[in-house]
């Protein structure tokens, strides 16, 4: 790579705003952010892990933040494509409704908690409660997550390129979970499902969305028993 190309490289595209948090606030940011319109585009600079980068986008826009972000990065996003090119704090993606957010580094507890829509990718690992009462969006995680993961989800789907933590899908209603590591252990209600083609061409539709090169054939479908969807005092002790 030339030093025109690298210079090139750091350089926004044009018609792209520019922010830079360590002179600019999260509000103001924020606020234009709020105020855009379809098609816009923008960059953060030096977010220093600042708490809610994005949160509240509601237009098609483009948001590049170039460092590690805090807390409810993204979060309620409805049409924004989002990338983050560091690690995320707790929530990221939280209670999106549709558009894409993608994670270059690892992301902290409850990535996409309570998300309707669109697609978070996290290109390395989740911590705890990723996907935690998933209601509709799509995760792909190309490493690891942790513990209590995908507990209560009730809609979407969810593909784990690496293990799952203990308790996976605990409570699970009909979310669809893909892992082609090992499970630490299942929640309740939550068991291994047979993969058929249409299983398999949906998880390469998704690992083909996230940009990530993984064989359908490697993975595991999980998902509810739907023994828990009615109480009944015989399975009282798995509640």
């Amino acid at each position: 790579m030339t030093i025109i190309d690298l210079v090139e490289a750091a350089t926004p595209a044009a018609g792209t705003s520019s922010f830079d948090l360590d002179a600019d606030t999260v509000r103001d940011l924020n606020r234009t952010l709020h105020r855009a319109a379809d098609g816009e585009r923008f960059t953060v600079g030096n977010p220093g892990g600042r708490h809610s980068i994005g949160a509240g986008i509601s237009a098609e826009l483009a948001l590049d933040v170039e460092g590690h972000v805090g807390y409810y990065a993204a979060g309620m996003n409805q049409g924004g494509t989002v990338t983050i090119r560091g690690n995320a704090g707790v929530g990221v993606a939280e209670n999106m409704m549709s558009g894409t957010v993608r994670v270059a580094g690892d992301a902290s507890q409850s990535a996409g908690a309570t998300a309707h829509g669109g697609l978070l990718v996290i290109e390395g690992n989740a911590a705890a409660r990723c996907g935690i009462s998933l209601k509709g969006a799509d995760i792909v995680v190309g490493g690891n997550i942790g513990h209590m993961s995908a507990f209560m989800a009730q809609a979407g789907r969810m593909v784990v390129c690496g293990d799952a933590g203990e308790a996976l899908g605990d409570s699970i209603y009909e979310t669809r979970i893909y892992v082609k590591g090992t499970v630490a252990s299942l929640g309740a209600d939550c068991v291994a499902k047979e993969m058929r083609d249409e299983h398999r061409a949906e998880l390469a539709e998704l690992l083909a969305a996230a940009g990530l090169e993984h064989n359908p054939a490697d993975f595991t479908r999980y998902g509810s028993a739907r023994t828990l969807y009615h109480f009944n005092v015989d399975n009282s002790s798995a509640y």
